[in-house]
């Protein structure tokens, strides 16, 4: 068998190259001190603890028309993360805001996904935090996918979820361990619908694999699952914050957390799903029943359009914060 060489990288490299890598943009990382364009070259080492244990966070940040949507919410959220792992944030707020919005200004994409990772770091192949020396953060930006009703107007499908869900404690944190998040999407392939949603020992909703999940009573009420058991997704935040605006005109009567069962999804006259990547979309079918009409509601259809206008409104721009030295020219894209 043969052994590799550092000399060998550049054929390594060319060999490396596959069709779906072309939606990957640029990535900053910290270990290189820079970013990088070249999908070969956007690797983590196998130690760092992220890699084998699954020790670390991230967020995804989308950015349209130009501008990063939701940021200091997504990096709130971050911190809030970091602090529960006794991670220590590897840049300031401001200094990974720009390190953020340079990796994207030299992706190149106005619309576009960011992930931002920060890992335990490198440091031993065991489970002990301390062996590793530091911190490391990666910023990866790549394609933007298209929201899942606009590929789906009909509305998506949903199966309830047999995979027990995360304590108080981790559903909290948005960490790298995502096997039941994986578990959760295999569950909803394999069963030919669009969505898996997991209840806790109670029998109360809780979460998608990475959505956030809702309902619309008939009575008018928006509800979504209480804190305790879920994830705080940026954009159900969001979405609860503009619903508001639908209280004032009467399409709802009010907007609230809740303890949210089968038998209330079974009844409920809308089901909604929030997230990054899909926006908001609707869910028209429950194990196999149909919710409300079977049909996308007037709720869905009015959360999408104050989404989509928030979105268009977002200021955070993506001026440049950092000089462009910091992209290695070693380490380009081949042209």
């Amino acid at each position: 068998m043969k052994q590799f060489t550092s000399s060998d990288w550049p054929t390594l490299a060319a060999a490396l190259r596959r069709s779906y890598q072309d939606g990957y943009f640029a990535m900053y990382s910290s270990l290189f001190g820079g970013i990088v364009t070249d999908p070969a070259l956007m690797i983590l080492p196998i130690d760092d603890h992220m890699v084998h244990r699954g020790d670390g966070i991230f967020e995804a940040i989308k950015t349209v028309n130009g501008c990063i949507y939701n940021l200091q919410g997504h990096l709130d959220r971050l911190d809030q993360s970091a602090r529960a792992l006794f991670l220590t944030l590897p840049a300031s707020r401001a200094e990974l805001m720009a390190i953020i919005r340079e990796t994207v200004r030299v992706a190149g994409k106005p619309d576009c996904m960011i992930r931002v990772f920060v890992s335990r770091g490198p440091g031993s192949f065991a489970v002990n935090p301390y062996d590793c020396p530091s911190p490391q953060l990666y910023v990866v930006v790549t394609s933007l996918g298209t929201p899942f009703m606009k590929l789906h107007p009909e509305g998506g499908r949903i199966c309830t979820s047999r995979i027990a869900a995360k304590s108080a404690g981790m559903s909290h944190i948005k960490n790298c361990n995502y096997a039941p998040n994986v578990l959760m999407k295999k569950e909803a392939v394999d069963a030919g619908v669009n969505f898996a949603a997991g209840f806790d020992e109670q029998g109360f909703l809780t979460e998608g694999a990475i959505e956030n999940m809702g309902i619309v009573t008939a009575d008018q009420r928006l509800l979504f699952p209480k804190l305790d058991r879920i994830l705080a997704g940026t954009t159900m935040l969001r979405v609860m914050e503009l619903a508001e605006t639908l209280t004032r005109s009467g399409i709802l009567k009010t907007v609230a957390f809740a303890d949210i069962s089968r038998k209330d999804i079974l009844v409920a006259s809308e089901f909604l799903l929030t997230g990054t990547t899909i926006n908001v979309a609707a869910g028209v079918e429950f194990d196999g029943r149909p919710i409300g009409t079977g049909k996308p509601g007037p709720v869905y259809r009015a959360l999408e359009s104050l989404l989509e206008e928030d979105m268009r409104g977002n200021i955070t721009l993506l001026t440049p914060a950092i000089t462009s030295s910091t992209v290695m020219p070693a380490m380009q894209a081949i042209e």
